[in-house]
């Protein structure tokens, strides 16, 4: 248990960093969750419209430190692939 009052603030802050970085980090799964059930649907241009919403959405949780950048780059290279494979 922290007993300096520094370590006491810092605890606090990381719990407070910790929910925000938990709502983050859900939202981005769930964009991804909602492109995977338009690919999964067969519709193309559902997935599409998914793809342009979840893009954005991953890269700005690179930027926020949720995943590390080339997490993100892979990620969102792998959905492009696979909404790209829906026409093939």
């Amino acid at each position: 248990m922290a007993n300096t009052s520094s370590a006491k603030k810092a605890t606090r802050k990381i719990a407070a960093r910790t929910e925000v970085n938990k709502t983050r980090r859900s939202r981005m799964r769930s964009f991804v969750r909602k492109f995977e059930e338009a690919v999964a649907s067969g519709d193309k241009t559902a997935a599409a419209e998914a793809f342009k919403a979840v893009e954005p959405e991953i890269m700005r949780a690179a930027t926020k430190g949720i995943v590390h950048k080339n997490t993100a780059s892979r990620k969102v290279s792998r959905l492009a692939a696979r909404l790209k494979s829906i026409s093939a």
